[in-house]
């Protein structure tokens, strides 16, 4: 008997995985083992719900999401819980990064009933996919006027039994909020007053003591940066530049950035960049990347150089595939702690360093006590985040080289933070962009060789003759791309051709802006669809305008179809670009600091007028090359001609006569015309100025 007892006993410690064990996203791995039965998003979930009369829970988050992490822990781990979300709920699991479309919806939805968003994001809906409650991370118990598990699932359950009218009428009015949220107020294309106002916005939420603009949290927002560079270069107002200058500098002495491994953190908790929460996302390191080389273009400070060597040593170190496409992100906790791998006790490191503590307390604002105050608790927990407060002199930073590998080494031995090993089409696209130009403008012919690698590596295994697919995972290609994958792919298409004049990625890149606009132009209204697939849209298809971490794919759009319309000539992409920005105006003109690369791609049309430099003569020219690559010229678009026949059936101006010294011609044209051509450097910076 008791020997039965003993065996029935560990039959009960058996887990038996859910449904979620067959799939290949990192997020929902790891809630494979859940006591909740979980179903992935499918005809499965939605036809269970529907024959049984249940609502259904939808939880949606990403494998690095800290308080995605908490809220499993507290209530999808909990017995008690998962028993009344099986008996509630159908539940649904989806990761955003997989799925930002499906995600893209109910987080509208969240901010129509919130006000406000954030992940997890938890919706609670009925089978036809119809949300009636949203909300962020759910407490187990409630507490500080937040409700908890505990009390919103009997009051979900109460309601679906016994007041269908009332969910019934909360559906009506959250429908009506989505189709208004996306009914844009159109006027005309914006002008040079949309870029200015943008920047004006920008500069007033600048923060002149710790850099960045607004106050806590503090994201890093690249592409707002990028904006201000354009607009310094063409206005010549120093406040732009050293409102960037500053908010570079800042975030890379800071908390924000990996002193010891290098990358950068996901955003600040606290307005001086020192708490961050600690998952690396690949978009950051890419547009940080870009951002910082053309940081470097304007001010040649080599703490901005070395950041983007050291950005790219960590991507190429812990974030990219053997067969050269780059994962998605790694998380920030281990063991179950957040940023546990990256912070160190005042014992620890003078135990480790010996002598060498000195250096970096002195430095690094060690303190036994620890030196942040945690973000649940707000007290300090005796663990430290490594800053500076200046940067260090050359001498410092030979000490601080020798030190540094000595904790790299170290932290090695920890438990590193789990790796979100799915490679994304659009993610991928900004990293190889991001390679592409910093190869360029510093002259390293391994990072164009890594973009290069990278580039193929999509075309090869995420590109149909009809279709790109956005995720890629144990060899296995799955969803069908949405625009962000094709008009970010576009973009690293152009920095590729930037870099290299080799015509076939310009070819590239109309093939698959053409397919963008085949796939998700509203050819009514004008502007792209994030979706094409109607199925997974309750409220229709959704438009998205305004630049998050990543640019939207209507503010991509933008900038790829005025800048591939003014090389090819094409009135169907200036006519699309002229209607994106109608649909868009109001946005444009009203809120142009939330929608950086719409701006910069009004920056390129209007300044100097996208000016498209011809030149006529062999690619061997190595002080014209230095010149036109590493100079800040933001609206500049560079046609090495030579005797590639593809480039002049591309070039809408392509009738130009060589001379008969065979001396470098180089022809500046703008709006379809070209001026007499030029044969020094020093003709060309007039041309440019």
């Amino acid at each position: 008997m008791i020997t039965q007892n003993l065996y029935i006993l560990s039959l009960k410690l058996i887990i038996v995985p859910n449904r979620l064990s067959k799939e290949k996203s990192p997020y929902l791995l790891q809630h494979q083992n859940n006591p909740i039965d979980w179903y992935p998003w499918g005809d499965e979930a939605f036809n269970k719900a529907a024959s049984e009369d249940k609502p259904i829970f939808l939880s949606i988050g990403y494998a690095t999401c800290h308080w995605c992490h908490v809220m499993e822990k507290e209530s999808f781990e909990d017995p008690e819980i998962a028993d009344l979300m099986n008996q509630t709920f159908v539940n649904i699991k989806v990761d955003r990064e997989e799925r930002p479309d499906i995600d893209a919806t109910y987080m509208t939805v969240c901010q129509l009933i919130n006000g406000h968003g954030g992940w997890p994001l938890s919706i609670i809906m009925n089978a036809n996919k119809e949300p009636f409650f949203a909300g962020t991370y759910i407490p187990k118990d409630a507490r500080f006027n937040r409700i908890g598990m505990k009390q919103l699932i009997p009051g979900i359950r109460g309601m679906w039994n016994n007041e269908p009218k009332r969910i019934t009428k909360a559906i009506t009015q959250i429908k009506k909020g989505f189709k208004k949220s996306q009914e844009f107020e159109t006027g005309y294309f914006p002008g040079t007053e949309a870029i200015d106002y943008a920047a004006e916005q920008l500069i007033s939420s600048y923060d002149n003591v710790h850099g960045g603009f607004g106050n806590a949290p503090k994201f890093p927002s690249p592409h707002n940066l990028m904006f201000l560079l354009r607009q310094y270069h063409y206005t010549k107002e120093q406040r732009f530049l050293d409102a960037v200058k500053h908010t570079l500098i800042n975030m890379r002495l800071s908390g924000l950035w990996d002193h010891v491994g290098f990358g950068f953190h996901r955003y600040s908790t606290d307005s001086k960049w020192l708490l961050p929460h600690f998952e690396k996302m690949l978009y950051d390191q890419a547009l940080l990347m870009m951002a910082y080389t053309e940081a470097w273009q304007l001010t040649k400070n080599p703490l901005f150089k070395q950041t983007v060597e050291e950005i790219a040593e960590y991507v190429q170190r812990d974030l990219m595939h053997p067969n050269g496409a780059f994962f998605s992100a790694e998380d920030a906790d281990s063991e179950g702690i957040e940023g546990k791998f990256y912070v160190w006790g005042a014992d620890e490191l003078r135990e480790l360093l010996l002598k060498d503590y000195d250096f970096i307390d002195q430095h690094f604002s060690i303190h036994d006590e620890g030196n942040f105050k945690d973000e649940a608790t707000s007290e300090k927990n005796g663990q430290n985040i490594l800053h500076l407060s200046k940067p260090l002199s050359q001498t410092e930073a030979k000490t601080w080289s020798k030190i540094r590998n000595r904790l790299f080494s170290e932290r090695k031995k920890r438990t590193r933070p789990a790796l979100d090993d799915k490679i994304l089409t659009d993610w991928n696209a900004l990293m190889i962009s991001a390679y592409a130009k910093a190869g360029v403008v510093f002259q390293n012919d391994e990072f164009l060789n890594i973009a290069n690698v990278a580039h193929t590596f999509i075309l090869k295994n995420l590109l149909s003759e009809t279709i790109i697919y956005h995720r890629f995972k144990d060899n296995e290609v799955a969803v069908q791309g949405f625009s962000d994958d094709y008009l970010h792919l576009v973009w690293a298409g152009l920095e590729l051709y930037n870099a290299s004049y080799n015509s076939e990625y310009l070819e590239k890149s109309i093939e698959v802006l053409d397919k963008a606009i085949e796939n998700f132009w509203d050819h009514e209204n004008g502007g792209f669809f994030l979706s094409n697939d109607l199925s997974d849209q309750p409220f229709g298809l959704q438009k998205q305008i305004y630049d998050g971490a990543i640019p939207s794919s209507n503010s991509i759009g933008l900038y790829c179809l005025i800048k591939l319309g003014r090389i090819t000539g094409s009135q169907r992409y200036e006519l699309k670009a002229n209607k994106l920005g109608e649909l868009f105006s109001t946005d444009l003109l009203r809120s142009g600091s939330s929608i950086t690369m719409s701006m910069m791609a009004l920056q390129f049309l209007y300044h100097n007028s996208g000016k498209i430099i011809v030149i006529l003569g062999k690619n061997d020219d190595k002080d014209l090359k230095f010149f036109l690559q590493t100079e800040f010229i933001p609206s500049k678009i560079i046609c090495w001609m030579n005797s590639d026949t593809r480039l002049k059936k591309i070039l809408s101006f392509n009738k130009f006569e060589k001379s008969e010294n065979e001396r470098t011609q180089i022809y500046v044209c703008k709006n379809q015309t070209c001026e007499l051509p030029v044969n020094t450097i020093d003709e060309l910076k007039k041309m440019l100025t």
